[in-house]
């Protein structure tokens, strides 16, 4: 029996669900990278650097040109805090708390855009925003105490997975200001091997057996530069408040293959908290449709 093509219109929402599953395992494949004897921060610095050459070899395919001048300094400052910081602190909140605890983390973003939008843009904060920012702040203290099994809830993890959420909330900022002037892929050819530089001074490289390079590799292809090419290339047929909600599948994700490669449980408790800082991110995706930033 032959297999039913899949309909034109649902094709979109498959590529954005594809970039929430790819997304999911970062944490994962971070885990196990690390667990191979790699550091959090050279985890950080391959992601970057190999998935940096990726995009750079896209960008010369489709001559794509690069940023010049300001808006090259503007792209290579937001390599250092969009990629340095992001990518390490992630990776060192996967080591501290786990997989599943730094993905929902990572979606406070959206609550750290609405109050940057209030402090430096002068953007008014209505009931939606704050209703949004009390339910990630409630989120997170519910996280806290809720704990879980192999789960650990330390001033370390949500310190690093909260920077880890900050940093990711550059890129709506950023992407707002850049993504319809240039290509994304000329601007991450620019921003990740910057980034990888930023991290280089912090690195200490240590012997990599092969399934730590798959580890790397995966990270570097599936979950980078696959994911963002996917994601990019659904929004195109979406719109951005509907692909916000198919993405945040990407910590239902984490926390299931963490469960289930791991062990790590998150507490009832927890899971509440955890489902706050979701449903925060997505009143915000449908207040703003940009919210969610355009990569991980």
């Amino acid at each position: 029996m032959a297999a039913r093509p899949v309909n034109l219109a649902t094709r979109p929402a498959l590529l954005i669900l594809t970039a929430a599953v790819l997304w999911g395992l970062l944490g994962i494949l971070g885990k196990q990278a690390q667990a191979a004897g790699v550091s959090p921060l050279e985890v950080a610095f391959w992601r970057a650097a190999l998935a940096g050459g990726l995009y750079a070899l896209h960008a010369a395919v489709i001559r794509a040109p690069l940023p010049r001048g300001r808006d090259l300094w503007i792209t290579a400052a937001f390599g250092i805090a969009g990629v340095s910081v992001f990518y390490g602190t992630y990776q060192l909140a996967v080591r501290a708390g786990g997989a599943s605890l730094a993905s929902v983390l990572l979606y406070t973003a959206p609550a750290f855009v609405a109050l940057m939008g209030w402090a430096f843009l002068r953007e008014r904060l209505g009931l939606r925003e704050l209703a949004a920012v009390g339910g990630t702040l409630a989120g997170i203290a519910l996280i806290s105490f809720g704990g879980g099994q192999g789960v650990t809830v330390g001033p370390a993890a949500l310190g690093f997975g909260l920077a880890a959420g900050f940093t990711y909330s550059l890129y709506y900022v950023y992407g707002k200001a850049f993504f319809h002037r240039y290509a994304p892929p000329a601007l991450l050819a620019v921003a990740l091997p910057v980034g990888a530089l930023g991290l280089l001074p912090l690195v200490e490289f240590a012997p990599k057996t092969a399934p730590a390079w798959g580890s790397l590799l995966a990270l570097s292809f599936f979950s980078t530069y696959l994911a963002y090419l996917a994601y990019s290339a659904g929004l195109r047929h979406l719109n951005a408040t509907r692909a916000s909600v198919i993405a945040s599948l990407e910590p239902v994700v984490a926390a299931a293959l963490a469960a289930l490669l791991y062990a790590e449980r998150l507490s009832a408790l927890a899971l509440l908290g955890a489902a706050l800082v979701i449903g925060a991110a997505l009143l915000l995706s449908v207040e703003k449709k940009e919210t969610h930033p355009p990569v991980e």
